[in-house]
């Protein structure tokens, strides 16, 4: 694929756009809060200097390339990032996404979803997955109102925080191709069984 990178998308609440230097205090409120960032591989943000690193590592450097979907979720009214939501190039074009939690349980990460993904469809990715951690169902209950269908749990410890997670891995096929798995996690992990209810 070779698109326009993070193309600027619009729902009925929100605006989905590129992060810029001028969100750094945004990008820090998102990723400093420990509860946010529970269950995601990094630690909080303790310092707008690492915010400024974040920025550059995370955003501006996939900026760059040819194609890129890494979204900062900001609200129509006034366009500040409260979030973010991306999807990576590589093989498993994994869907990650994070929000300020005084904006949880108001659907704008399904919302933001939906959009991003009627613009992967449009650009020809034929699949995306997501993985959420057992102890956060909520997150895979996103995963389900995308359409994302649930595939099977493996064990993974997880980096850098040093931890033994089990993930649910869920899959959405773009193409049609409906009896595609992605297998990767699958294969690596010596723990891995699919849940009969989920």
């Amino acid at each position: 694929m070779n698109f326009e990178n993070t193309p600027t998308l619009e729902t009925e609440r929100l605006i989905l756009r590129k992060f810029t230097e001028n969100d750094l205090e945004a990008i820090f409120a998102i990723y400093c809060d420990k509860e946010v960032n529970t269950y995601l591989p990094w630690f909080p943000l303790k310092s707008m200097e690492e915010a400024r690193v974040l920025f550059e590592d995370k955003y501006a450097k996939v900026y760059r390339e040819p194609c890129g979907y890494q979204y900062a979720i900001c609200l129509k009214k006034d366009n500040v990032p409260i979030g973010y939501i991306n999807v990576s190039t590589d093989d498993s074009h994994d869907l990650g996404y994070g929000l300020r939690k005084e904006f949880w349980h108001q659907g704008i990460v399904t919302e933001a979803g939906k959009a991003v993904i009627k613009q992967l469809k449009k650009d020809g990715m034929a699949y995306i997955t997501a993985t959420h951690d057992i102890h956060n169902p909520r997150s895979g209950g996103v995963m389900k109102q995308l359409g994302m269908k649930y595939q099977y749990s493996y064990e993974e410890q997880w980096q850098p925080k040093n931890i033994l997670v089990t993930f649910r891995m869920y899959q959405l096929n773009l193409d049609g191709q409906n009896e595609r798995i992605y297998k990767k996690y699958w294969d690596k992990s010596l723990v891995r069984f699919k849940e009969m209810e989920i």
